[in-house]
């Protein structure tokens, strides 16, 4: 099983990627961050995106607890210049972490990247 720095090494090798980091969603804290981040700092943009992804988490609109449907899987969110994926890993044990890719939008390919980070999620949860 990789470790978090393999994984988050292995995204830095998605083209377009700016900045990659595993963080957990109910502190806002980084468990491993590699490249750039927005405004140059990671912690503040991993609590940024923490407080995000707990306010989807908390609506009701995507609440899948109950449903035959997945889980939540990933967010996407678009701004001029940049592309912010935020992908949930999900694990045996309820685990409340997430990846987060800041994307150049110029150079990245949103679906190739989406698709690539659902694999590294994998990989940090399987032997």
């Amino acid at each position: 099983m990789p470790g978090i720095d393999q994984v988050l090494s292995q995204a830095m090798r998605i083209p377009g990627v700016l900045g990659a980091g595993l963080i957990d969603w109910t502190s806002g804290l980084t468990l491993g961050t590699v490249g750039q981040a927005p405004h140059g700092d990671p912690d503040a943009a991993a609590a940024e995106t923490a407080e995000v992804v707990q306010a989807v988490a908390r609506n009701a609109t995507f609440d899948t607890a109950g449903t035959t449907g997945p889980a939540l899987e990933d967010l996407i969110i678009t701004a001029a210049g940049s592309y912010h994926l935020i992908r949930f890993v999900h694990t045996a044990f309820d685990s409340q972490t997430y990846l987060y890719l800041w994307l150049d939008r110029a150079q990245a390919n949103l679906a190739v990247a989406r698709l690539r980070l659902r694999d590294l999620a994998a990989e940090l949860v399987t032997s």
